[in-house]
Parts: C-alpha cells; structure tokens; sequence
C-alpha cells in the first residue's frame, strides 16, 4: 500500500470506515511486528505494543500526515523503546528469532543473520530493520529516529559492511 492509499484509508478510518482499518492492519501488521520486535525482543511484549500501535491509530487516525507509514513506524518504535525503558530489559536472541527473517527458509541462516545483527549498536540495527524490514526510505527513516539524511544513509552503510564481513 502506498503512502497515498494509506493516506486514504485513514481518512476512512477517521469517518468510521472499519474495512479501511481491516485493510491497513492486514497490510501493516507483519512490518509493524517485525520492527517491534527487533526492539522488544519478546513475543508477547511485541504483540501487546502492536495491538496498541493500531488501537492508537484507530481511535485516532493522524490527519494530513504526509508519510503515514513512517507515522506508523515511529509509533511502532517509540512505544517498544518505552516498552523497554519500563521493563529495563534487554533482548534475548531466541527471542527475536523467526520475526525478523521469517523469509530466510535455513534455520541456520537466520540465526547467522540474527548473531550478526546482534553485533550492531542500536541505532544502526533499527536502520537496517526499518529499511529492509519495514520497506522505508532513508529520509523517512531519519524523520522517525530524528536524524540527519546523511547519517541514516552513514550508518545503513557502515552496517551492512559489517555484517556482509561478519557474514561472508
């Protein structure tokens, strides 16, 4: 769905319109809980913070919000990170595994893909998910983890760098 079919639909939200809620949770749920979930860590936690993700945007959809994927991810991220702040808890890497990379069919793999990921600081480990994971731009990605552009693109260099050597 694209930003402006999005945009849409949660005009339709805000007018009542449920098939347009159903729509944009069957098209966001499975990014939004991947990026929850490379924060949290915790498969409950997770699903508890992405039930309020989109109660929070049902019961009051942003208006004229110009990117309103980036909008969801911020509200994502920033309630993980709170999340995590309350409960002072650090993230298990059997956890996380089987959300971040479910497409990677070897077992093996993931988990390489998961200790490499591991080896990243935060800030360039959520780059990397909101980039691949979440499909966002590097200009979204900045608005979100208020950055500058050319540190978002920095950073998701510098990190695929590192696990391409971790990983080669």
């Amino acid at each position: 769905m694209t930003d402006s079919e999005l945009s849409l639909k949660l005009k339709n939200v805000s007018k009542g319109d449920i098939k347009a809620f159903e729509d944009i949770y069957n098209d966001m749920k499975k990014p939004v809980m991947t990026v929850i979930m490379r924060v949290v860590g915790n498969r409950e936690t997770a699903e508890d913070l992405l039930q309020e993700v989109f109660v929070k945007l049902y019961r009051s959809p942003p208006k004229d919000v110009s990117k309103p994927r980036a909008y969801i991810f911020k509200t994502a991220g920033n309630l993980a990170i709170d999340s995590l702040r309350a409960e002072n808890r650090t993230v298990s890497l059997d956890e996380c595994e089987g959300y971040i990379y479910a497409d990677v069919p070897d077992s093996g793999e993931k988990l390489d893909i998961e200790r490499a990921l591991d080896q990243l600081d935060e800030p360039k480990r959520r780059i990397v998910t909101l980039h691949i994971n979440a499909g966002l731009k590097f200009r979204e990605i900045a608005e979100i983890m208020d950055i500058p552009l050319g540190t978002a693109i920095w950073r998701y260099n510098d990190a695929i760098k590192k696990l391409r050597e971790l990983l080669s």
